[in-house]
Protein backbone atom coordinates (compact mmCIF):
# COMPACT_ATOMS: atom_id res chain seq x y z
CA UNK A 1 0.00 0.00 0.00
CA UNK A 2 1.86 3.48 -1.32
CA UNK A 3 1.66 6.10 1.84
CA UNK A 4 3.33 9.46 2.14
CA UNK A 5 4.75 10.68 5.20
CA UNK A 6 4.25 13.63 6.24
CA UNK A 7 7.11 15.93 8.49
CA UNK A 8 7.95 19.26 8.59
CA UNK A 9 11.40 20.97 9.49
CA UNK A 10 12.70 24.50 10.79
CA UNK A 11 15.05 24.78 7.99
CA UNK A 12 15.38 24.04 4.63
CA UNK A 13 19.05 22.50 5.41
CA UNK A 14 17.36 20.15 7.75
CA UNK A 15 14.75 19.45 5.72
CA UNK A 16 17.70 18.69 2.44
CA UNK A 17 19.51 16.38 5.37
CA UNK A 18 16.11 14.62 5.96
CA UNK A 19 15.22 14.15 2.44
CA UNK A 20 18.91 12.76 1.73
CA UNK A 21 19.08 10.44 3.96
CA UNK A 22 15.81 8.60 3.72
CA UNK A 23 15.48 8.41 -0.22
CA UNK A 24 19.72 7.59 0.09
CA UNK A 25 18.73 4.69 2.30
CA UNK A 26 15.74 3.63 0.28
CA UNK A 27 13.49 5.01 2.63
CA UNK A 28 11.39 6.35 0.48
CA UNK A 29 10.87 6.90 -3.04
CA UNK A 30 11.12 10.23 -3.34
CA UNK A 31 10.51 13.06 -1.03
CA UNK A 32 8.87 16.92 -2.12
CA UNK A 33 9.75 19.10 0.01
CA UNK A 34 8.50 23.37 -0.06
CA UNK A 35 8.26 26.06 2.69
CA UNK A 36 5.45 27.10 4.60
CA UNK A 37 4.19 29.36 7.19
CA UNK A 38 2.68 27.52 10.34
CA UNK A 39 0.59 28.70 13.71
CA UNK A 40 0.21 26.44 16.43
CA UNK A 41 0.29 26.24 20.10
CA UNK A 42 3.57 25.03 22.08
CA UNK A 43 4.29 24.99 25.43
CA UNK A 44 1.34 27.29 26.19
CA UNK A 45 1.69 30.05 23.68
CA UNK A 46 0.55 30.53 20.42
CA UNK A 47 3.86 30.55 17.47
CA UNK A 48 4.02 31.42 13.96
CA UNK A 49 6.94 30.07 11.71
CA UNK A 50 8.46 29.51 8.33
CA UNK A 51 9.38 25.96 8.25
CA UNK A 52 9.44 22.97 5.32
CA UNK A 53 6.84 20.57 4.59
CA UNK A 54 8.00 17.28 3.87
CA UNK A 55 5.68 14.72 1.77
CA UNK A 56 8.01 11.37 1.58
CA UNK A 57 6.74 8.75 -0.94
CA UNK A 58 6.93 5.40 0.49
CA UNK A 59 4.93 1.86 1.67
CA UNK A 60 3.30 1.01 4.48
CA UNK A 61 6.05 -1.48 5.58
CA UNK A 62 8.51 1.33 5.64
CA UNK A 63 6.71 3.81 7.94
CA UNK A 64 8.21 2.66 11.26
CA UNK A 65 11.66 2.98 9.79
CA UNK A 66 11.34 5.89 7.85
CA UNK A 67 9.80 7.60 10.99
CA UNK A 68 12.68 6.42 13.43
CA UNK A 69 14.82 7.61 10.67
CA UNK A 70 13.14 11.10 10.85
CA UNK A 71 12.95 11.38 14.53
CA UNK A 72 17.03 11.07 15.17
CA UNK A 73 17.65 13.50 12.03
CA UNK A 74 15.20 16.05 12.82
CA UNK A 75 15.64 18.57 15.57
CA UNK A 76 12.36 19.02 16.82
CA UNK A 77 11.31 18.05 20.29
CA UNK A 78 8.42 16.49 18.82
CA UNK A 79 7.86 16.22 15.66
CA UNK A 80 5.20 15.84 13.54
CA UNK A 81 5.90 12.31 11.61
CA UNK A 82 2.66 10.70 10.03
CA UNK A 83 1.47 8.84 7.15
CA UNK A 84 -1.34 9.12 4.67
CA UNK A 85 -2.69 6.29 3.02
CA UNK A 86 -2.72 6.93 -0.54
CA UNK A 87 -5.86 5.26 -2.04
CA UNK A 88 -5.53 5.11 -5.86
CA UNK A 89 -2.12 5.61 -7.51
CA UNK A 90 -1.23 4.89 -11.09
CA UNK A 91 -0.40 1.68 -11.73
CA UNK A 92 3.56 2.09 -13.14
CA UNK A 93 4.19 4.58 -10.26
CA UNK A 94 3.50 2.63 -7.82
CA UNK A 95 5.82 -0.54 -9.17
CA UNK A 96 8.57 3.01 -9.02
CA UNK A 97 7.81 3.56 -5.69
CA UNK A 98 8.17 -0.10 -4.17
CA UNK A 99 11.13 -0.94 -6.77
CA UNK A 100 12.93 2.19 -5.25
CA UNK A 101 12.30 0.84 -1.24
CA UNK A 102 12.78 -3.04 -1.88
Amino acid sequence: MPILVYTTTGSLEEAEKIAKHLVESKLVACVNYFPVKSIYQWKGKTCCEEEHVLLCKTVERRFNKVKEAIKKLHKYEVPAVFSIKIKECERKYLQWIQDSVK
